[in-house]
């Protein structure tokens, strides 16, 4: 099973653009769908993005939607999460995670989850 690690989470401030990367290690990571989730305090995790093996296809939830690129590097065992044109309510730990097989927008159906990483979006 892939272990996951994210990196690249800060404070900015709203309208900022940030990247956040993923780095699998100890499995495969090109044979997998990759996906990004989040989930603000005190609130339930929530879908943001999610591509394929080999990133051919991409699917974005509704709030990312037009500001979020999620894309990978297989040769790397990366993946990553551009955010642009930042807001205040992007404010959330982000989590990467792995599936087996096929993209699902529900937290539950992921089956490795790496430890998160900060995002907090200030005026």
């Amino acid at each position: 099973q892939a272990q996951l690690e994210e990196s690249g989470g800060g404070t900015v401030q709203a309208g900022d653009s940030l990247t956040l990367s993923c780095q699998a290690s100890g499995d495969n990571l090109r044979t997998y769908p990759m996906g990004w989730f989040r989930q603000a305090a005190g609130k339930e995790r929530n879908f943001v993005a999610a591509t394929n093996s080999n990133g051919a296809i991409t699917h974005y939830g509704h709030s990312v939607k037009g500001r979020a690129t999620i894309s990978r590097d297989n040769a790397k065992n990366t993946v990553y999460l551009q955010m642009n044109s930042l807001k205040l309510e992007d404010t959330a730990v982000y989590y990467c995670a792995a599936r087996s097989r096929g993209i699902s927008p529900t937290p539950s159906q992921w089956d490795a989850w790496g430890r998160g990483t900060q995002v907090t979006v200030s005026a």
